[in-house]
C-alpha cells in the first residue's frame, strides 16, 4: 500500500512544479502626466500597435497588460495603469499609484507647461511613498515626431533627471519610436536584468497582450499605425 500511495503522490508532486514554473511575475507600471501629453497613446502603442487620433478623456484610470520574454528565458507581465491626468487632485490618487514598482512621468516636448506640472506630479509619488521604498520612477517626453515644435529644450529634460536621479526617455507614440524599447528597458530594470545594446534595440517577442478598459480612455492624441500594412494611409496628429 505504501507503495502505491508513493506512486499516486509522484504524479501531484511533478503537477506542482510544473506549475510553479509557469508563473509569471507582474510588475506595476503607472503612467503620470498632465492629460494630452500622449499617456494612453503610449501604453496603446506597446500593447496593441495602435494609435488613434480620436481625442477621449481618462476618467480615474485604465488598465492595460502585456507579457514580454526578457533574456535568460525570463518572462515577466507589466501590469500599466494609466492615470487620467485631471486625476491629480483626486482623493483615490495615492491608492492608485501606492504599490507601484514603476511609475513613467510623461509630458509633452511641445508643451512646456505639461513639463512643469511634472514637478506636482513627481512631488506626488514621494509623498506617497517612503524614501526607503521609492518606485522605479523615469521621465518619458512624448511627441518626439513634433521636434520641430519642441518647446522643452533637451537639456532641460536632462536636468530633470539629474536633479531627482530618474531614469531618461523619449518616445514618439504616433509613429512608435522607442515605445517598445522604453518599456522593455524599465521591465529589465524592475526584473534586475542588465541589458546589451544588441539586445535592448531588438523588440522583446510579445507573448500575450490585452487591454481591460473600465469604461474611460485617455485625452491622448492618437493616429492610427502607419507601418500597419491594414492601415497604409498616413493621418496627422
Amino acid at each position: 500500500m505504501s507503495k502505491e500511495t508513493d506512486s499516486d503522490s509522484e504524479p501531484q508532486q511533478l503537477q506542482y512544479k510544473v506549475d510553479a514554473a509557469q508563473v509569471v511575475p507582474s510588475l506595476q507600471v503607472i503612467i503620470l502626466g498632465d492629460g494630452a501629453v500622449g499617456k494612453t497613446s503610449i501604453a496603446m502603442r506597446h500593447t496593441e500597435d495602435n494609435f488613434s487620433t480620436t481625442y477621449k478623456q481618462t476618467i480615474g484610470l485604465d488598465f492595460f497588460l502585456k507579457r514580454m520574454a526578457l533574456p535568460g528565458d525570463t518572462q515577466v507581465t507589466l501590469q500599466i495603469w494609466d492615470i487620467g491626468g485631471q486625476s491629480i487632485g483626486g482623493k483615490m490618487l495615492k491608492n492608485y499609484i501606492y504599490g507601484a514598482q514603476g511609475v513613467l512621468l510623461v509630458y509633452d516636448i511641445t508643451n512646456y507647461e505639461s513639463f512643469q506640472n511634472l514637478e506636482d506630479w513627481y512631488r506626488l509619488v514621494r509623498r506617497t511613498f517612503d524614501e526607503e521604498r521609492m518606485p522605479y520612477v523615469a521621465l518619458v517626453g512624448n511627441k518626439t515626431d513634433l521636434n520641430h515644435l519642441r518647446a522643452v529644450k533637451v537639456a532641460k529634460h536632462k536636468q530633470f533627471t539629474e536633479e531627482n536621479d530618474l531614469k531618461s526617455f523619449f518616445v514618439s507614440a504616433k509613429t512608435g519610436d522607442q515605445v517598445n524599447t522604453t518599456f522593455r528597458q524599465v521591465a529589465a530594470d524592475l526584473a534586475g536584468i542588465s541589458l546589451s545594446k544588441a539586445e535592448l534595440d531588438v523588440e522583446a517577442p510579445v507573448l500575450k497582450a490585452q487591454i481591460v478598459n473600465h469604461e474611460q480612455h485617455d485625452p491622448d492624441v492618437k493616429t492610427p499605425d502607419i507601418r500597419s500594412s491594414q492601415n497604409p494611409k498616413c493621418s496627422i496628429q
